[in-house]
């Protein structure tokens, strides 16, 4: 099974990037900001952000965005420079990243949960020139002795002396910097679990074949409105919501943080029609006592990925929001976002997988050996596709052991059926071998996450002298609940030897790093440390 039933724009195979041949759309823009002046085109005076007060449409943002790249020339940026992005969700963020498009600039996306260290090391490695950040966080900014590139510094807030007013307060910039579709338009650092985090390039081509995929499958258009309720900054962010919205010149509702209640209220006002948020937000809102006193019926299309949705919450979502159409994103950074997608109709059928490649995009299962294996049996999801970077910033080596002829390793242990849907199981340094016998946390995760007192758990190793690891959970649970009736539940669904032998319940969300993935690591140091 495959999108060729879907109504999809033509594709071609053409040369990206060297050596590589992909499938690609044929008829595209040719750069990020021809897509936003083709959404000028398409819906000039509908809302194209709303953000608290602030209500722009696509004419005011392109405007107000060229207003910035006039600023940017002022400081005497020129195309090729970094421009780094310290900001929280606000319509501040999006006016910069699409200046620096119209500027032929790279935006590098920072989170703002990173800290002094983290922020340093990221402005020294891809030398940035200019920061423009959360006048709040100007505490955080290494000084200037300590990152020699960065020489301007602009300062975001919402009163009048704003740093950030004064770069806009400039007459628009005209023709945009021209650009090759393979140039540079975004660098977001990888989580960096292990060593030091990587820059992934992510050109132009990579970002309009995303924003396409997303357009088409999902079949958006001009009339949808996104929340974007996750980070911004985040690659599901900057491209699932962001950068989709400009392909198909729809709204982008900006919430400052996810909090259940006020995405609730947020959501019906706006009259939101299409989503991308993990499955525990998703849970949360279910778990809001006045959920059926919204009007949520423009809903249709409700993205998530990093985690599977729990059965019970599709069948929530599906009787309070007959509607809403449920889809399994399932991609990374390095991916530009989206490798895999499920129609929405195929949701229900088909819980355990991620969705079926999406369209241009190859995915093959290896084994150890670099030999792909036979469908059905498990081994590591390398996947090509127009959407793959071309590789990380400054950092050859890394480029090197992640790429082979256009295929990204991708880290994750998965598997293919018959019928190409995708499965993934567990990255490949989470999976627990107990005595000989392979565990997937994913698997125990999603079972966990079926217990209506779960709101999200981790399982990892638990070092054993005997069988070499064994099973332990760390879970987050909304009510009172004890670990025998959490193991009970487990051992109905599972094997003997997945149910997690040890728990550690607490109410205190799971530590995540900057792109909101679970630290497994600082919870297996935890739980070796309260051994020890």
């Amino acid at each position: 099974m495959d999108w060729s039933q879907h109504a999809l724009p033509p594709m071609r195979l053409e040369p990206r990037f060297g050596d590589r041949v992909v499938p690609a759309f044929a008829e595209r823009p040719a750069s990020l900001w021809a897509m936003i002046a083709d959404a000028v085109a398409e819906n000039g005076d509908g809302e194209a952000l709303v953000c608290g007060a602030t209500r722009l449409s696509w004419r005011e943002v392109a405007e107000q965005s060229a207003k910035v790249t006039a600023g940017f020339s002022k400081l005497g940026l020129v195309p090729g420079d970094r421009v780094a992005i310290l900001l929280g969700n606000r319509t501040e963020f999006v006016l910069t990243m699409f200046a620096a498009a119209h500027a032929g600039l790279v935006t590098v996306l920072l989170s703002t949960r990173q800290q002094r260290p983290e922020i340093a090391y990221v402005l020294n490695d891809c030398g940035a020139k200019c920061l423009v950040h959360e006048a709040m966080l100007a505490d955080r900014i290494p000084d200037a002795a300590d990152i020699p590139s960065l020489t301007h510094r602009i300062a975001v807030s919402d009163d009048s002396a704003s740093q950030f007013a004064a770069l806009r307060d400039n007459a628009p910039a005209q023709a945009p910097a021209e650009v090759r579709e393979e140039d540079t338009a975004m660098i977001l650092y990888t989580s960096g679990t292990t060593g030091r985090p990587k820059g992934a390039m992510l050109a132009h081509c990579n970002i309009i074949h995303s924003s396409m995929v997303f357009a088409s499958c999902l079949k958006l258009t001009k009339a949808d409105r996104s929340i974007a309720a996750v980070p911004l900054a985040h690659v599901t962010g900057a491209v699932a919501n962001v950068t989709t919205m400009a392909r198909c010149a729809g709204a982008l509702i900006i919430m400052p943080e996810f909090k259940a209640a006020e995405y609730l209220k947020v959501a019906a006002r706006e009259r939101v029609s299409y989503t991308v948020m993990v499955p525990a937000m998703y849970n949360l809102c279910l778990m809001q006592p006045d959920f059926d006193s919204y009007d949520l019926s423009n809903w249709r299309i409700g993205g998530f990925g990093g985690a599977p949705m729990p059965v019970a919450t599709i069948e929530k979502l599906d009787a309070k929001i007959p509607g809403l159409k449920l889809a399994n994103c399932y991609g990374a950074t390095e991916t530009t976002s989206p490798s895999t997608l499920m129609p929405g109709e195929l949701t229900a059928a088909h819980i355990d997988s991620v969705g079926l490649p999406c369209p241009g995009a190859e995915i093959v299962v290896m084994g150890a050996d670099g030999r792909e294996v036979p469908r059905g049996e498990i081994g590591e999801l390398w996947i090509r596709s127009a959407s793959v970077i071309k590789g990380y910033w400054n950092n050859p080596t890394a480029t090197a052991e992640s790429f082979t002829a256009g295929f990204w390793h991708s880290g994750d242990l998965g598997s293919i059926d018959a019928d190409n849907f995708v499965r993934v199981f567990d990255r490949q340094k989470d999976m627990i071998n107990r005595g000989g016998l392979k565990i997937y946390s994913a698997e125990v995760e999603s079972v966990l996450a079926g217990h209506p007192a779960v709101i999200e758990s981790a399982i990892i190793a638990k070092p054993c002298p005997v069988l070499g690891e064994r099973v332990h959970a760390v879970i987050v649970t909304r009510a009172e609940v004890n670990a025998e009736s959490l193991r009970a539940w487990c051992a109905e669904q599972l094997s003997d030897y997945k149910v997690p032998e040890t728990m550690a319940l607490t109410s205190d969300p799971l530590p995540r790093n900057a792109n909101g993935k679970v630290i497994k690591r600082q919870l297996r140091e935890s739980l070796t440390a309260a051994g020890a």
